[in-house]
């Protein structure tokens, strides 16, 4: 049993810091449910990112709440440079449809169309896809388009981007778009999508992810597996060998880590005529050797009267991983 300790302090975060060395590629393995790194290379350098960036362009469109079921497509979005789905001007397109084509084709015009709908423009949604990436803690980011399209300024990391799917896979309408392996649209133009990112539609672990290439980035790829209850993100920059990089590095993690239930879900007692429920079990990925170094500290207010809630954080080597709530009962 692990022990469980009463503190009030409350936690405060390292920001990571931005590196400074210059490197043409990086990687990285990220767990899908903590956002731990579990290897990695210069996974916080910063790079282009190509077509990545589109799974930020996806997330903010669909956290921003733009009204409409349809999109009217500008002559600036039908004509934008590089990969098409070929929008037409003028025409109004079922967001489904922009969305996906966005997602599963890479589409820059679906990418200028969703900019404009959500920020009013191309300028206004980057600037919105920036506010969300410092809310959401991606330090090592910075957007200066919604498509990718390479600008000297528009940069990301590795980690960053695996951040970016992570978070992306948490909403539900991301997650059934970016796991799309075929759509058909709905619009004046039937046809079938199916999705560029080909370990989606071939490697039975892969569920989720996004390709990318430009000239100055290489090829990019982000990838969410999921195998045995074990969820992981891999993220590749500039690597030539991506789809089987990212087998090969999601089975070995699949191989040498382990889902351990860490604390079952339950009531437990932490203070006299004070009880915590845990709803659901935590459960972490850990290597055998690192069983032994994870600890519990559980967070609760003095006074009785701020909250009925308490805090669950499990640490890997004082390095807290995963914090969930916890129901107060007070006799």
């Amino acid at each position: 049993m692990l022990a469980i300790l009463m503190l009030c302090a409350s936690m405060v975060l390292m920001p990571i810091p931005t590196a400074t060395a210059a490197v043409t590629s990086s990687w990285v393995v990220i767990d899908a449910d903590t956002g731990r790194i579990l290897d990695g290379d210069n996974p916080h350098d910063q790079l282009p990112i190509a077509s990545l960036t589109k799974i930020w362009t996806a997330l903010t469109f669909i956290e921003s709440g733009a009204a409409g079921e349809e999109i009217e497509i500008s002559q600036q979005a039908a004509s934008a440079e590089g990969s098409s789905i070929y929008l037409e001007p003028g025409s109004t397109v079922p967001t489904k449809d922009v969305l996906h084509g966005l997602m599963l084709r890479s589409g820059n015009d679906a990418a200028m169309a969703l900019a404009e709908h959500a920020g009013g423009s191309e300028e206004g949604f980057v600037h919105l896809m920036n506010e969300q990436a410092d809310l959401y803690g991606l330090k090592d980011t910075h957007f200066t388009n919604p498509s990718g399209l390479h600008d000297e300024q528009h940069l990301s990391s590795a980690y960053d981007t695996a951040m970016m799917l992570y978070f992306g896979m948490k909403n539900k309408e991301f997650k059934k778009i970016a796991s799309t392996e075929q759509y058909t649209r709905t619009g004046k133009q039937p046809g079938v999508w199916e999705n560029k990112h080909r370990l989606i539609t071939s490697d039975t672990d892969a569920v989720a992810g996004k390709t990318g290439f430009t000239k100055a980035a290489g090829r990019t790829l982000a990838t969410y597996f999921e195998k045995n209850g074990k969820k992981v993100i891999v993220v590749t920059l500039n690597s030539g060998n991506d789809w089987n990089i990212h087998k090969s590095l999601s089975a070995k993690v699949f191989q040498e880590y382990s889902v351990v239930t860490v604390a079952k879900k339950g009531e437990y007692s932490v203070l006299p005529g004070v009880t915590a429920k845990l709803k659901k079990p935590i459960k972490v990925l850990l290597k055998p050797e690192e069983k032994s170094k994870v600890s519990s500290v559980m967070l609760i207010p003095r006074d009785e009267t701020q909250s009925s809630l308490g805090q669950w954080t499990v640490s890997l080597d004082q390095e807290p991983l995963v914090t969930v709530e916890v129901e107060l009962k007070r006799k």
